[in-house]
């Protein structure tokens, strides 16, 4: 799965699954643009690339601000000239019960997980259709499609990526760009560590393979959709949790 020559955009890339997809673009030659709103561990994590020999720009462009992507996307142009893959992976959670759920709370979700992921692909799309060419991979969630209880917010955005990768997949497939979707279960990162034992064990006792993932699971995953080797595979929702959920 060789990625010499292409460009990459990784949004929320400072650290995580992010960050893991990042350095195995990289690995496998990709030039790389890290997006963060923490310019801190874009920059560490920019580092790490660059020590791999591979050219890398970063941002800490606000993937539901307007403007600021639109920014973004300008600068990549300017400095790379193109963008070959997009990988939209910018998330939050504001956990909460419905009926005790606040404005702010769902608002603040949608906003980064579904109006990100809209602006990013748009700006991206036009830089692709140019090209006549271009991969997208959207990170869902195993919560949009099973639901999760104290998650309407986190869900519904993870839902709505599921429908906009299906709707992009055949919108632009005339453009010979591909819209994938990874929809991870839980993955050991720095959220999964703050979950208390007893609940992990629960978990654990739910996932037929018995054990949680890791970044680099979901990374190899996107390494593969974003190569030649899939390049007869749009508008798929791939899930990667561990039989979590069928």
């Amino acid at each position: 799965m060789n990625l010499q020559s292409k460009v990459a955009l990784i949004t929320g890339s400072g650290k995580g699954i992010g960050k893991a997809i990042a350095i195995m673009l990289a690995s496998a030659g990709a030039d790389i643009i890290i997006n963060d709103i923490s310019m801190k561990d874009a920059e560490e994590t920019a580092a790490e690339i660059k020590a791999m020999g591979r050219k890398v720009m970063t941002s800490n462009a606000n993937v539901c601000a307007r403007e600021q992507v639109e920014q973004l996307f300008n600068d990549i142009k300017t400095q790379f000239g193109r963008l070959d893959i997009l990988v939209n992976n910018a998330g939050i959670t504001r956990d909460g019960l419905f009926l005790k759920m606040t404005d702010e709370q769902w608002n603040q979700v949608i906003d980064i997980n579904l109006n990100g992921v809209f602006y990013c692909t748009q700006s991206a799309a036009l830089l692709m259709k140019e090209q006549n060419s271009g991969k997208i991979v959207n990170l869902s969630s195993m919560a949009g499609q099973a639901g999760n209880v104290g998650q309407v917010n986190y869900s519904t955005s993870k839902a709505g990526v599921i429908g906009m990768t299906k709707t992009l997949s055949k919108e632009l497939a005339r453009f010979n760009i591909n819209v994938n979707a990874v929809a991870p279960g839980i993955i050991k990162t720095s959220m999964t560590d703050a979950i208390p034992e007893k609940v992990m064990e629960g978990m654990l006792k739910q996932i037929p393979l018995g054990k949680i993932g890791l970044p680099e699971d979901i990374a190899k995953l996107v390494k593969f959709l974003v190569s030649e080797d899939s390049n007869y595979i749009t508008g798929q929702v791939i899930a990667c949790n561990g039989g979590w959920y069928v």
